[in-house]
């Protein structure tokens, strides 16, 4: 008899490959929009068509994808997903029309949301709890990892001929290589087997558990039966303040921020996107190492602490040195715009940057454009607008600023940078972990989508009123505002979200179900107090 695979690292791979492809599809776009403008002539409606339509997919694997993944397992599910991403590719890599396109694009964004769901729950499932927090942060490590491979990718293939449809393509190779992991492992178990045959015993009795496992359907989750209502909250309340804290659409202004401390136009948007992809990275890997030892409860309060104080910071800088409305399709790529700022803090926009989604809440691509022009309210904090016509001309130079202006322009890009790092330790991948962990396993796959599903249409809503919230409030405020969001979702962590490290998935049920989860800062329900004892399982069908 053959020696099993090693679960740990097929598992590892799993989960990386799996954030891989995620980032990757998210953030190709970015290099493969200008030419396609170029090869099919796309307007701005189209460019918005062709961006949205993986937030469409998305949106709807979300709706849909729980029943599959219970329904057919979190492995094949897995596997299926990827035959729709590949299918995608191929009609992104050979599409002659803006129809293959958006199909190819929905398909794709279909399949990394479904595979996004499924890959957490099947790694949590199939590991120990000491492993589950690094295994299922490694998938959130997979998706920065990956954008910055698809910026390296896109920056490889710019000048090549037909470059995008390589683009499209290379999608496919981890995506298959992750199915060729998945074929060595199990189809999947809630439980490792050390745990199956453990009951615990409350007060010296058995608790009285039937042969079969409770029956769950999806009305369940909005009920009191086994706490139900009480863990959709806590997942509902994760995802939205993941959404509401803005981290996306400050990072919309990554680039200006660094061209603001002095670095030039062109390495500005190369900055923005590739240091803060590695300071992902490192917060990330910081947080897996962290994880299960410190617990969820420390990195999401301390990361929820920080953004609100780095946030609430560049907003305050930017009532003394304000910054434009951030990035518009109108705007021809590779030229730079000068606009008229309040303040003459002479902050540049870069528009060289195109749209890109953003979902989960942990990437950092600019919001989705729009064609319309934003009437900004008049006053004294108000950006003027630029007639299009005066799109990639050249202005006088700017003024070399003050010292204090200078200081203040360093102090938003060390907030902007610490305001990275604490969503990427905290919100980022502790989010999409306690999702994984809290609900039973029969009802797992549709509690995840449903949960899943509000963090995409959150996103949708979030980057659909950003500009006309630029326009009614001004962009001081916006960042004040995601600062008073932090501070309530800061509160929503302290009261609601338990500390399940240490615990398997059936502890953790059970101690939803008795409502005897310890709630203080970093600590974890002591399972000493607990009583175990062996039965025997019939396994008789």
């Amino acid at each position: 008899m053959g020696c099993p695979p090693p679960v740990l690292p097929l598992c590892a791979s799993v989960s990386l490959l799996g954030g891989l492809t995620f980032g990757y599809e998210l953030a190709v776009i970015s290099g493969a929009l200008w030419p396609l403008q170029l090869d099919f002539g796309l307007s701005c409606a189209q460019q918005e068509l062709l961006v949205g339509s993986l937030l469409l997919g998305g949106l709807l694997a979300s709706l849909g994808g729980g029943f599959l993944i219970d329904r057919y397992g979190r492995k094949r599910t897995i596997l299926g997903s990827n035959l729709v991403l590949v299918a995608g590719s191929l009609s992104l890599g050979l599409a002659g029309s803006l129809p293959w396109l958006v199909l190819g694009r929905s398909a794709v964004g279909f399949a990394i949301s479904l595979s996004s769901m499924a890959c957490c729950i099947y790694v949590s499932e199939l590991v120990r709890p000491r492993q589950r927090g690094v295994l299922v942060s490694l998938y959130e490590a997979g998706i920065t990892v990956g954008i910055l491979l698809s910026y390296a990718l896109n920056y490889a293939l710019a000048s090549a001929p037909w470059g995008w449809r390589h683009m499209f393509g290379w999608a496919a190779a981890p995506a298959l290589l992750q199915s060729l992991s998945l074929l060595f492992l199990p189809a999947g178990t809630e439980e490792p087997a050390v745990y199956k045959d453990i009951i615990p015993l409350q007060g010296g009795e058995a608790t009285k558990l039937g042969m079969g496992r409770p029956r769950y359907t999806f009305l369940d989750l909005f009920r009191a039966r086994d706490n139900m209502r009480g863990r959709t909250t806590v997942g509902l309340g994760l995802v939205l303040f993941q959404q509401l804290t803005g981290q996306p659409n400050v990072l919309c202004y990554a680039s200006t921020i660094f061209h603001s401390v002095g670095f030039r136009e062109g390495s500005s948007a190369v900055l923005a996107s590739v240091g803060l992809g590695v300071v992902k990275v490192a917060a990330t890997l910081t947080a897996m190492g962290l994880v299960d030892h410190a617990g969820r409860r420390v990195l999401l309060l301390a990361g929820c602490a920080l953004m609100a104080l780095t946030v609430s910071g560049i907003g305050l800088v930017s009532f003394v040195v304000p910054m434009d409305s951030g990035p518009s399709c109108l705007a021809m790529p590779n030229t730079t715009q000068k606009t008229s700022l309040p303040g003459g803090s002479g902050l540049l926009k870069d528009p060289s940057l195109p749209p890109t989604p953003r979902t989960r809440g942990d990437q950092w691509e600019p919001i989705l454009s729009t064609a319309k022009q934003t009437k900004f309210h008049p006053g004294p904090r108000a950006a003027t607008a630029t007639p299009l016509t005066a799109l990639g001309t050249t202005s006088l130079g700017l003024p070399d600023p003050t010292p204090e202006h200078t200081l203040l322009r360093w102090t938003a890009l060390i907030c902007l940078m610490a305001f990275v790092s604490a969503f990427s330790f905290g919100f980022g991948p502790v989010t999409w972990l306690v999702l994984s962990e809290i609900y039973p396993g029969e009802v797992r796959g549709r509690a995840f989508a449903f949960c899943n599903s509000f963090n995409w249409a959150a996103n949708l809503f979030i980057s659909l009123s950003f500009l006309d919230l630029i326009g009614a409030i001004g962009l001081s405020w916006i960042f004040l505002l995601y600062g008073l969001t932090a501070v309530l979702g800061l509160g929503f962590i302290y009261f609601f979200v338990p500390e399940t490290k240490g615990q398997s998935l059936a502890e953790i049920d059970r101690q939803f179900q008795s409502g005897r989860f310890i709630l203080s800062f970093g600590c974890r329900q002591n399972s000493a107090g607990i009583q175990y004892s062996r039965i025997k399982v019939s396994t008789a069908s």
